[in-house]
This record gives structure tokens, sequence and C-alpha cells, in this order.
């Protein structure tokens, strides 16, 4: 585990130039780390004690309790219904089969009440973890640490939809599922123990209590399998949306077959899986079923019917063929209801065994976040001694010197290296001021882009001290521009909003100027509107596209720009004047480009030649005629 902010070091770890992540598995089981799991949850989910959350809990609980009593006051006029049946009393028939029918809408609205409590705590639980675990995600640079610097987590977008959607109606379920079944054995308990005695609810409840235990201890292997399901499932999607962003180049290179084969065999595997799940859970239930239903039901006959073949028993000595039959049905019922709940609880830890899943995947991507939001990520290094002849460079992440000063880029001694610890260039130097624009060459992999990664505090600097402005004041413009969901005005001021355009003070006519700039007028003309929302990225063209990543660049007037082949699908002359008019706007170029005519527009080039050498020297004219 490495501190991107520290900058001591033991020995110890100064001599570790290979790094393995922790071969644990993942942890999913209902024990002691799986409650602290959940209540940490919790905390996030319920924030305070008087909150809409617990309103939700408390409804829940109230309705759950209202629906047992509604429960027991059924059984005991069901039996009255049927001993007026029996006995063939015409009036105490009529008299609780009214009662029954005047309680219908009540009972109902007790049932739609706990339904809508369930439903709209489960969405707020999940509206509640959501947005904390994507205030940790889009904070800084994490969402970029995660997928590129840290390689624990895979699949995050897994995790932050289905997995987090999962977790919370797993959680409210477990609620409903455990609060229901304990209050109808409190409440049945103390019924019966006042009906037919202790023992009976006593025996029930030691059967049921070991029969818990033991289906508990067979279910243990469902957390890790659903861990590994939801692994799965966010592989194959990967897989899906991969091909759903590449469908282009794939076609060009009649890649269907390849991806074919590459979708089935990730598929094959989650298919496999859930195979031998679905068999597991098969003969799970085949012994659920008979422990803890049917064999639940034969110690319940049992228990129940002890009073009532026992001729001594004193409770029914003296009592009728009508008093026996009613109380045999209110207490086999009120017993079946008692057996029945427990039988729940103890088919509950089904499913707490399978939230443990869900937890721990929501928990390692908690643990995950938070590390990266304090400078800690996890990555396997490459051996510097795997490289010939190569001398020994102990790289420490995050132990190099950032200082942040306007109007100047300097390396001093700073090694150029990739996350994983591939050394492009041991000691990097060299000095930029404002209004002296760079040209960086060099085959590729040299790593130009790495340079541009740190510039930007993507990547860790592994030694040295770098000097640069903020981050806001520097800005990169790709090969390939972003458009952003949304209107025409976002393409030009992203990341800004409207409001902060307005803040700035700069109005929809300098805009305008902006697309003219880069000869884009015509599409505010064909829009009609600033607010005008297509799917940019189609709608515009790739020459299109570039040019409106300058009109965003000119819109944010940032100290130095970083061009990344930025200008290579825009034709000379409008190319010639863009690198004019940023030398006239002030804005000092970093720009990676292969074109001979960008020469002019630059004083400096940093040549980079792939095994470990640069230059960074003055443009003369033996440079560019040699560059041509």
């Amino acid at each position: 585990q490495w501190d991107i902010s520290s900058h001591y070091w033991g020995p110890t770890f100064l001599l570790r130039l290979i790094i393995q992540k922790d071969g644990k598995k993942d942890h999913a089981a209902v024990d002691k780390v799986f409650f602290l799991r959940i209540f940490q949850i919790v905390r996030i989910m319920v924030p305070q004690v008087f909150c809409k959350e617990t309103g939700y809990l408390l409804l829940i609980a109230a309705m759950l309790v209202t629906r047992t009593y509604c429960d027991v006051w059924m059984i005991q006029n069901g039996t009255m219904i049927e001993s007026g049946i029996i006995s063939r009393d015409i009036s105490l028939f009529k008299k609780h089969f009214y009662s029954y029918i005047s309680v219908i809408p009540g009972i109902a609205l007790v049932n739609n009440f706990l339904k809508l409590g369930l439903y709209e705590l489960k969405l707020r639980f999940r509206e509640r973890l959501t947005k904390n675990l994507y205030d940790q995600y889009l904070q800084g640079f994490t969402y970029y640490k995660m997928g590129n610097l840290d390689n624990r987590i895979a699949n995050a977008d897994q995790l932050l939809t289905q997995d987090v959607e999962k977790f919370c109606n797993s959680v409210v379920d477990l609620y409903s599922n455990l609060s229901k079944p304990l209050l109808d054995i409190c409440l049945y308990t103390f019924k019966l123990t006042s009906a037919i005695g202790a023992q009976g609810p006593a025996v029930m409840m030691t059967y049921l209590l070991i029969s818990g235990l033991f289906l508990t201890r067979l279910r243990r292997p469902i957390g890790k399998m659903t861990v590994t399901e939801q692994r799965y499932e966010g592989e194959y999607r990967f897989v899906n949306s991969r091909l759903i962003t590449n469908s282009e180049e794939i076609a060009f290179y009649n890649g269907n077959i390849r991806e074919k084969q590459t979708i089935y065999t990730t598929f094959k595997k989650l298919v496999d899986h859930l195979h031998n799940f679905i068999f597991f859970r098969f003969s799970m239930g085949f012994v659920d079923s008979i422990i803890a239903k049917y064999l639940a039901t034969v110690v319940g006959y049992m228990v129940v019917s002890r009073p009532f073949l026992t001729t001594s028993h004193p409770r029914h000595l003296h009592s009728t063929h009508s008093e026996l039959l009613e109380d045999y049905y209110q207490s086999g019922r009120m017993l079946l209801r008692m057996s029945q709940a427990l039988g729940r609880i103890v088919l509950a830890g089904r499913e707490m065994t399978r939230l443990s899943g869900f937890t721990s995947r929501i928990t390692e991507l908690m643990k995950v976040l938070k590390e990266l939001n304090a400078g800690k990520y996890e990555r396997t290094m490459v051996s510097q001694q795997e490289k010939d002849g190569a001398e020994k460079l102990l790289l420490v992440p995050g132990s190099g010197h950032i200082i942040n000063r306007d109007n100047i880029i300097k390396f001093d001694h700073a090694p150029l290296a990739t996350p994983n610890g591939d050394v492009l260039i041991k000691d990097l130097t060299f000095e930029v001021r404002s209004g002296t624009n760079v040209l960086v060459c060099g085959p590729n992999g040299c790593g130009k882009s790495s340079l541009f990664r740190v510039l930007g505090e993507l990547w860790p600097l592994f030694g040295g001290q770098l000097t640069k402005p903020e981050r806001g004041k520097l800005f990169y413009v790709p090969q390939r521009p972003y458009m952003t969901l949304g209107s025409l005005r976002d393409q030009v001021i992203y990341p800004d909003t409207y409001e902060e355009q307005q803040r700035k003070g700069i109005s929809d006519h300098v805009l305008k100027e902006y697309l003219d700039n880069v000869q884009l007028g015509h599409i505010l003309d064909r829009e009609a509107s600033w607010d005008s929302v297509q799917d940019w990225m189609d709608v515009l063209s790739g020459g299109e596209k570039q040019r409106m990543a300058m009109a965003r660049l000119f819109y944010h007037k940032p100290q130095f720009a970083i061009l990344d082949e930025c200008t290579s699908a825009v034709s000379v002359d409008v190319e010639d004047f863009i690198y004019s008019h940023c030398r006239t706007v002030g804005i000092t170029l970093f720009t990676v480009s292969h074109r001979k005519s960008l020469w002019k527009h630059h004083e400096y080039y940093l040549h980079m030649d792939g095994r470990g050498n640069y230059e960074f020297k003055p443009i003369t004219e033996e440079t560019v005629e040699f560059g041509s």
C-alpha cells in the first residue's frame, strides 16, 4: 500500500521493488465483521436519529405490529365463524362474519402502508448510499485513479449501480423479514403459554434454534458465491460496453467474430457459475424445506396434540366437543403461525448470507475510495532488475515535491515513470515560462502522454521537484475531444455551467466569436439556439470536434495548454489561425504533433527517444530544416 502524500519510507519497504496485491479472498460470511460492516453502512443510510429514513423505519415497525395483531384477531374471529357454522348458531356466525367484513378495509390499508414504507425506505437508502459513494468517487481525480492507478476494484460502474440497489433492497427486506417473525414469536408465545402451557412453545423454539444454527452453517458458501456472481456480472457488462464504445474500430477490422468469442467466453463463465449457484440453492432449498418447514410442522403437531390426546390432561377434563374443537383450532393455528415465524427467521439466514456478499463488495468500494482520496493506492510494481544492465532506481510514488507557481513549468531531477514502476526517463530537468511554446516529439511509447499525466497530477511524482501552476490553470486538449451530454453552450464552456459563465461575465456574443474563430459559427446558425441539445459525439465530425475543443480552450484561457495531436483533422489554415490566436491571448502551448507546419509556432522542442534519453533545445532554422 502506497501513501502518495508521505515523504518517509522505511528501508525495508524501499528494498521491495515488486509490490503485489494482498491475495486474500473476499471475506463474505455472517459473523462479527459482517455486522460491523452493516453498521458502518447503515450510519450512512440513516445519518441521524430524526430523519425521513427513521420515520419510514418506525412506520414499517408500526405496520408490522398492527398486522400481527390483525393476524391474531383474524385467527380468533375465524375460529368463532367456524364454530358458528359447525354448531349451527346463526347469530354467532353473523356477528363474527360481519365483524370480518367491517375490518377488511383497515387490514388492506395496513398491508399497503407497509408496502409503501418498504418501497420508500429502499429508495431513500439507495439515494443516501449512492450520493455518498459518488461524492467520494467524483472527488478530485479519484474516478481516474480507481481505473488507472489502483487495481483492486474492477467495474466500478457495476458496484455503484446494481450492487448498491441490490444491497439496499436486501437490507430493507431483511429488516421486514426479521421484524415481523420476531413480533409474531413474542405475541404467539405469550398467547400459547396461557393456552397450552410454556412447554409447547419452548420445544418449538429449541428445535428451530438448533435447526437454524445447522442451516446457517450449511449456507456459508452463499456469501462468496454472491461476490463471484456480481464480479462476473460486472465483467459481462464491461465487454458489452466496450463493444459499443469501440464499435467503429471493430467494424473496420471486421472483428465481430472475435468479439463474439470474447463475449461468449465471458458469458460462459457467468452462466457456469450461475448453474453451480442454482444447484447449490436447490440442494439448500431441499434441506431447508425438510428441516425448517415440514419437520417444524411435525413438531408442531406433536406439541399441540399433547393436551388433547392425553386424557388425564387437566385442561380438557370437562370440555365439551365444541370447546375442544374451538380450542384446538385456535391453539393449532397460533402454534402454526409461530412455527412459520420461526421458520422465516431460519430462512432469513439465507438472505443474510447473500447480503453479506453485497456488503463485502460495498465495503471494499468504500475502503478503496477512502484510501484513494487520502492519497493511497495499491498496484503491482514492475521490477527494475528485469532490464539488463539497467541501474537500480528506487521508486517511491508521491515522494516528489510539487510546488504551485504561476507562469512556469519546471521539472527538476524528476524521474518519469508509469504507476506500475516502469521508468521512461530517469532524470528529467527542463524549464518553460509563459510565452515559450514547446513542441514535444518522439516515437510512440516514449513518454509524451506520461509527461502530461504527471503535469495534470493524474500520476504521482516519483521524485525530484515539479513547479507548475494550479490544476485549473492547465488545460488539456486530446486528439479525440470529449463532448459532454447537454446543449451547444455546454460544449463550449465545459466543465463550467451556465451560472459560472454568467459569473465570469462572458456573454453569448463572445461565445459566438470563439466559434467563428475556429470556423464553427455555422453550427449555431444551424441549431438556431445555444440551448439546442444533440448527441454531439455523433452530430459533429472529427474535425468539428477538434475545433470545438479549441473554442473551449479560448473560453477558459488557461496559462498553459497541452495540445495532444488535437488538430490532426483540421485544415492547415485553420490550424495556423488557432496557434496564432493562442499566442495573442497569452496561452502557452505544449504541443504533440508530427506536422511540419507547426514548428514555426514554437520556440523549444522536447524530444524523447523511447530509450530513456531526451533533448530539450531551442528551435532554430537548422532544427526546422532537420525536422522537415
